[in-house]
């Protein structure tokens, strides 16, 4: 049985769970969540409770009973609370600035970078360095953070560039000049 699979997801005060065949539907406090799971898994809401169950032990249903389980779990999560991702922007004269629903970027390329937030995103901007993306969709959130950072990742031999704000760059050694004999 799988770990992850058969832990109950326990559905918070406010929100509310609709099952209708392999379609699901959270709503909560921050908004409405639609999605279209494996049809062969059974969900069922007891007592407050989200219980997955799969019908048989082949290999495709056990590997789909924890991802099941773990989709809807980020469902209620978000319609609850939302997810947030932090970026920061190193480097001397980078900077990012909101414009509207836009981000505009400048990070040492010869233009600047115009980013549209996707569709249940949203983009903050603290200070000049510092962007927040939030969302009540885990996928989309962390899909508008991963674009962010493709615009100019970190380099591995200053740090410029954009990284999450937990991300750890290992810098690499530069040249060295040896000894001559």
């Amino acid at each position: 049985m799988s770990r992850v699979g058969r832990m109950p997801i326990v559905v918070p005060e406010g929100v509310e769970v609709t099952i209708k065949g392999s379609e699901v539907t959270v709503k909560g406090p921050m908004g409405e969540l639609r999605r279209s799971l494996n049809p062969d898994m059974s969900i069922t809401l007891q007592d407050g409770n989200l219980i997955v169950a799969r019908p048989t032990d082949n290999r495709i249903h056990r590997s789909m009973h924890g991802l099941t389980r773990t989709l809807l779990a980020n469902m209620v999560e978000g319609v609850s609370k939302g997810f947030e991702k932090t970026l920061e922007i190193i480097g001397a004269g980078y900077r990012a600035q909101k414009t509207g629903e836009n981000l505009v970027i400048r990070v040492g390329l010869s233009h600047q970078v115009e980013v549209e937030p996707l569709p249940g995103v949203a983009l903050a901007v603290e200070g000049t360095n510092r962007i927040k993306v939030s969302g009540i969709n885990k996928e989309a959130v962390g899909e508008m953070a991963a674009e962010i950072r493709a615009i100019r990742p970190p380099d591995a031999y200053k740090g410029k560039g954009i990284r999450y704000s937990n991300e750890v760059v290992r810098l690499k050694a530069g040249k060295t000049v040896g000894k001559k004999k």
